[in-house]
């Protein structure tokens, strides 16, 4: 199926990309670790540029799928704090995932000779995320129950409020550097009261 052979050769091409970083990746390798010809992989990708922009995308879609029903809804909530700390939970540990911390510190690698690869991922990553949830907390403030003048902002204040200080520490530590699920859902949840601090009404 059409389908599903493009879903190995993005399976196999984060592989490649992940072991070899996207200077070193080559198509041939891509293809070879697929089970499919070169031609194949071009059927589907017409560069490496590309084939490396489906695996962000990619990679970012099933990290929000967790997350997204959730953000979704937060405009309607009646229980913000309860609401906020799930969805809090859920992010950091779809965003700390191992092969999503891996291809943070590859991007950023190659950021300085490739910036067209971190614009694409910051775009696709960070940005629409902020967008869209900007989006739920200034339905939340026009119902009273969050105090916001700007929601974007409001919006980046609570991801890196979430994220900051374990991605941040995965990002500069070893590989072997690994937090546990609680340790994680402290993070989320302290930086969920903080956030309500600054933006529940008074």
């Amino acid at each position: 199926m059409p389908g599903s052979k493009r879903q190995t050769i993005l399976t196999a091409a984060q592989a490649v990309f992940l072991d070899r970083g996207y200077r070193g990746a080559s198509m041939d390798e891509v293809a070879a670790l697929a089970q499919v010809s070169k031609v194949t992989v071009y059927k589907y990708f017409s560069d490496k540029h590309n084939l490396f922009i489906a695996v962000v995308t990619t990679a970012i879609a099933e990290a929000e799928e967790g997350t997204q029903s959730l953000v979704d809804h937060l405009g309607e909530s009646d229980d913000i704090e309860n609401d906020l700390r799930v969805f809090a939970r859920r992010h950091i540990v779809d965003v700390m995932q191992p092969h999503l911390i891996l291809m943070r510190r590859m991007i950023i690698a190659e950021a300085s000779r490739f910036p067209e690869l971190a614009r694409a991922w910051h775009r696709r990553g960070p940005e629409r995320a902020h967008t869209t949830l900007a989006m739920q907390i200034e339905q939340l403030a026009g119902r009273g129950v969050l105090t916001v003048s700007d929601p974007l902002l409001a919006a980046q204040h609570l991801n890196y409020l979430v994220l900051s200080v374990p991605l941040n520490d995965a990002l500069f530590s070893g590989p072997d550097r690994r937090y546990t699920r609680s340790q994680l859902h402290r993070y989320a949840d302290e930086a969920v009261r903080v956030f309500l601090a600054a933006y529940a009404p008074h």
